[in-house]
């Protein structure tokens, strides 16, 4: 894949490391709220109740993630009854329906069948591919369109099924540029990669490996954790007698962080990288002192560029002033993923999932996050990628990449 780089990203490449999404920069002094805002006038006695399910875990090792997407779904259907959008005739009033998925497999279809079983009009989520997957199928079976904000092995659009979007780019893209990265700018010759066994760990580590192989670099070893570990001194210290020059995790945060402690401690000179799961706000606090400066690189299944810079900016202010905490990496997705189910919704005129599904796949929405248009299986035209560092425990922007 030829790789487009931005005018930041010629200027950052030799400080290469890792990032996410920048952090959310707080409007200087982001006004604390004042006086309550007037409440938005109350709907119609008739109005459509339109019910869009939300699941993410928001609890567990990685609840942060899922709050994360939570408050961007609340914001999004808190606007949308304000503004008193009409679907037909009526006008919709807009009700979340969230639940935690844990980030288990198992959960993840409990609470798809309940979200069935509750007649929800659409689903946002899961976050995790390992419950985004199998809970796909209960959607599709009941005829549900399900737009995930995060969820990147390919697997997931590749199903058949006609309910299944997504708004962000997949491993393949994803891994596949972390692996050309990893040989052409950062100089890796023998690259390591461990993985934690889901579905999204193994999928992006899997589609790493093939790139950097492909991009010349030698694979010395590929070893497995598990996204509940907390010691990987055995696989480290294995690896480490191969000395490796690049590190690829293929995992979250919650098991990144520590690991990236035990690499410290065991002396691994290393360029430590990964995916989305990795890029998160909260790495440099699970990570610690760790953290060296440009050691890390990972990269957002998404990203921003020219005109659109500014409304995501925007936004994050704005995330912040009303939940207190910078955006950690997927809410603006969300946010965007709730809106095209509204728009597609008022394209066809009906809420009813069966009429308005085939305007979900006609959609061409501008976002926050970049305009929105879906391929013949779902996925997202021109998904874009955005590759930081972190610099004094903050994510820093190296480059978005088309």
């Amino acid at each position: 894949m030829q790789l487009k780089w931005t005018a930041v990203a010629l200027a950052a490449l030799t400080l290469v490391a890792c990032g996410k999404k920048e952090e959310a920069a707080a409007p200087a002094a982001a006004p604390a709220p004042t006086a309550a805002a007037p409440a938005p006038a109350a709907p119609p006695a008739d109005a459509l109740v339109v019910k869009i399910g939300h699941v993410a875990p928001t609890s567990g090792p990685i609840a942060h993630l899922g709050k994360d997407n939570e408050f961007g779904a609340k914001m999004a259907i808190e606007e949308l009854n304000a503004k008193g959008l009409k679907i037909g005739d009526k006008v919709a009033k807009f009700e979340l329906v969230a639940e935690d998925d844990a980030g288990d497999p198992k959960q993840g279809t409990a609470v798809a069948q309940k979200l069935v079983d509750s007649k929800v009009n659409g689903v946002v989520g899961h976050l995790n591919s390992g419950t985004t997957i199998p809970a796909s199928k209960l959607y599709s079976d009941a005829g549900i369109p399900q737009i995930s904000p995060s969820a990147t092995n390919p697997k997931y659009t590749r199903q058949g099924f006609k309910t299944t979007f997504r708004v962000v780019a997949d491993d393949t893209q994803l891994g596949g540029t972390l692996g050309k990265y990893a040989v052409e700018t950062l100089k890796g010759k023998n690259i390591a990669v461990i993985d934690d066994r889901t579905a999204y760990g193994q999928g992006v580590a899997e589609e790493f490996e093939k790139s950097a192989k492909a991009a010349g670099a030698t694979i010395v070893g590929h070893e497995f954790t598990t996204d509940k570990s907390t010691d990987f001194n055995a696989i480290l210290t294995k690896l480490k007698s191969a000395k490796p020059d690049v590190l690829f995790f293929g995992g979250m945060d919650a098991v990144g962080g520590p690991m990236l402690k035990q690499v410290k401690q065991l002396g691994l000179n290393v360029k430590f990288m990964g995916g989305d799961g990795l890029c998160t706000g909260e790495l440099p606090k699970l990570a610690g002192d760790a953290i060296g400066e440009d050691m890390v690189v990972c990269a957002e299944a998404g990203g921003v560029d020219g005109d659109f810079k500014q409304p995501l900016e925007d936004f994050k202010a704005k995330f912040k002033t009303k939940n207190g905490v910078d955006v950690q990496i997927y809410a603006p997705y969300v946010y965007d993923a709730v809106n095209v189910l509204a728009e597609a919704m008022v394209k066809a005129g009906s809420s009813d999932p069966e009429k308005y599904l085939p305007e979900v796949g006609k959609i061409q929405y501008k976002g926050v996050t970049g305009p929105i248009a879906f391929d013949e299986k779902g996925d997202i035209k021109n998904g874009a990628l955005t590759l930081y560092t972190y610099k004094g425990g903050q994510r820093t922007q190296i480059a978005v990449v088309r």
